[in-house]
């Protein structure tokens, strides 16, 4: 009986290990929330491959709010926040948002094409380099997550797993931001200029 507790209790200590292993530590989850619009900073734009060899920029995704989540095949925690990702792209995709993958695995897309494909992953996935961790702040946990507003700027970051809630929330709260909260000015209706020549 005590030999099955100790296996219990030693595979419960590998389990939060391997949690710990990729995801940060819980005080600096915790205390993350969507910034307010003049405290956010501009996402620093980059070019990165899909899984066709597409170039896929940041401003391609202008307008809309993006999640761009830097994850690895072989991190637990990133396997567990994949499927809510998915569930999150099919329902507010009509709603002007994304979500954009970045694999982190130096063994490229040899590993990361099936695990996509085993998933059934349905939103775009680009191939992470070091360069790319370092433009965000040198991502050093996985998952790290920047949640992008309509604009382009970074108002919210997660590091390690947090709550499918904490990010629904955030999700809603940069999808229905009003115009002036979300730092867009009103365009007046300039009408239409008939230009002609002499």
């Amino acid at each position: 009986m005590k030999a099955q507790i100790r296996r219990g209790l030693s595979a419960t200590a590998l389990l939060c290990l391997i949690l710990a292993a990729c995801s940060s530590p819980p005080e600096r989850t915790a205390t993350a929330a969507v910034k307010s619009p003049k405290d956010r900073k501009a996402a620093p734009e980059f070019a990165l491959k899909d899984v066709n060899g597409t170039t896929v920029r940041l401003s391609d995704y202008r307008g809309k709010v993006v999640l761009l989540n830097f994850w690895a095949t072989w991190c637990p925690p990133c396997k567990v926040e994949i499927p809510w990702f998915m569930e999150f792209a099919q329902k507010n995709k009509d709603r002007g948002f994304a979500v954009v993958g970045i694999a982190m695995d130096e063994e490229g897309w040899d590993v990361v094409k099936p695990f996509l494909a085993d998933m059934r992953v349905n939103y775009r996935t680009l191939k992470g380099d070091d360069m790319v961790a370092q433009l965000y702040g040198g991502v050093d946990s996985l998952p790290t997550t920047f949640l992008i507003d309509r604009q382009g700027k970074i108002a919210a970051v997660h590091m390690g797993l947090i709550s499918k809630n904490i990010y629904q929330n955030e999700i809603q709260e940069l999808l229905t931001d009003p115009p002036d909260r979300a730092g867009l000015l009103p365009v007046p209706d300039l009408g239409w200029a008939v230009v002609g020549t002499k």
